[in-house]
Order: structure tokens, then sequence, then C-alpha cells
């Protein structure tokens, strides 16, 4: 492995509904090679999808209500988290800890209200983040000729660490693990469980040249060796073998 170069997308501005984000990151950043790697946040693809959700149209649910009173979270936004969610696995005040209808354990199901575009707008998750990478790949592809793996990441909690990171949960063009189970180490031991989630660590790097109040939406990835294909379900843990559910 050479080295691997950060790449921001600069000056897209702001995202509005309907915006072909393909085209917007091959026009800003014109220089893509054949297997680089773009990564894309959630909320811009969610933005240019339509996704965005006014608070005041929600009728929070009495449950929504009953959140919202034990998170200090306001009903509206309790009951976007709840429309995404398929179950709840903790509480605590300002948080609900959800698996979302994708399959992802995370804080308030990935619903964002900061750097919406609007005020009272809510940005839950794509609905499908493997099928927009796809199409942001297949896009890519058709505007220039290059074949580009395509991450769109979101912002994680962790179990025992303090702060958050950026990981996968959209994926076209590249294989999300990186698996070395079978092959030998240095000393000639065959390795049973090195498993690497590599669109994981390609998002969490990515995140390094985009941050939060830069308004970069995407990063481009050059130098890392990636291969096969997948999509970012191959991320999940199935909930039946899960030690922290």
């Amino acid at each position: 492995m050479g080295v691997i170069s950060l790449l921001p997308v600069e000056g897209i501005g702001e995202i509005k509904a309907g915006d072909d984000l393909a085209s917007l990151c091959v026009t800003a950043f014109p220089y893509l090679w054949d297997n680089d790697i773009l990564v894309v946040s959630s909320k811009a693809v969610s933005k240019a999808e339509g996704n965005a959700v006014q608070e005041s149209s929600l009728s929070p649910s009495p449950f929504a209500r009953q959140l919202a009173e034990l998170t200090g979270s306001s009903p509206g936004y309790c009951e976007l988290v709840l429309r995404e969610s398929i179950g709840i696995l903790r509480m605590a005040k300002g948080v609900v800890i959800c698996r979302t209808h994708h399959g992802f354990v995370m804080a308030n199901a990935g619903v964002d209200a900061s750097n919406t575009g609007g005020e009272g707008l809510l940005i839950p998750l794509p609905a499908d983040p493997d099928e927009s990478a796809r199409k942001i790949g297949q896009q890519v592809y058709a505007l220039t000729g290059k074949r580009v793996g395509i991450v769109i990441s979101d912002t994680f909690g962790r179990a025992w660490r303090a702060g958050q990171m950026n990981l996968a949960i959209g994926v076209w063009g590249i294989s999300p693990l990186r698996d070395y189970r079978g092959h030998p180490d240095d000393d000639g031991r065959i390795m049973h469980k090195t498993c690497i989630a590599a669109a994981d660590e390609l998002a969490a790097a990515a995140e390094l040249a985009c941050g939060k109040t830069d308004r970069v939406p995407a990063v481009v990835v050059r130098g890392y060796q990636c291969s096969g294909s997948g999509s970012a379900k191959e991320l999940l843990i199935n909930p039946a073998t899960d030690l922290f559910p």
C-alpha cells in the first residue's frame, strides 16, 4: 500500500432537492482517476434525494410526546426518529439508541437537525444508501468514464469510546471488508478472525478532510488499493449473534 491522499471536493454550495449530486461532485472536482473512492456525506445524499422533513408538518404520536419528555428533544423530532426506527435499544437524556429500518444501530436513528439548509428542517438517512451509492457511481462513470468506488458516510457514536466518527452506510464499487481470514501473518500463522471494515475506515479518514462545519460534502480518497464489490449490508452484525444488542 502506497501513499493515500484525501482530496476535499469544495465549492459545491448548498445542496437542494433534485440536485444531481454526481454531476456537482464531478464539476467541483474534475480530476477523478480510475480506482479513486468518492466518500459522500449521507446528509448531502438525503438533501439531493428530497428527504428533508419540515418538523412542523409532523404530527407527534402519544409515544413520541412521551419520548420527548424523557429525552428532552422536541416531539416532532422524536416522531421522525420513531418513523425511521424498527426498535429502540436504550434511552437517555437527549438520545435514543435505535435500530433503523436499514439495520443500523445509532443515536436518534440518524435524524439530523444541524446544517439542514433551512429553519425547522430535519434530515433522515437516505432510504436505501447502497442504492444511492450505486446511482452516484454509475452517473460518475457516465460523466467521466472513470470507475470510482462510492462510500456514503454518516456519524456514529462508539461503544467503549468517547466521541463520534464517520462510518459507511452505503457502498458501491468496492468490497466493504478487507478479509485476511485464511491468510498467513508475517510469522506464517493462519489468521482466523481478522476482517477489517475497510469502508468504515475510508469513511472515517475522509471526515478528516471534510469536517462538520466546512461545508465540504464529499472527499476523494486516492491511493487505496480497492477491489471487489459489495454493499454496506455486509458490515451489519446479525442481531441474533450481537453480544451488545
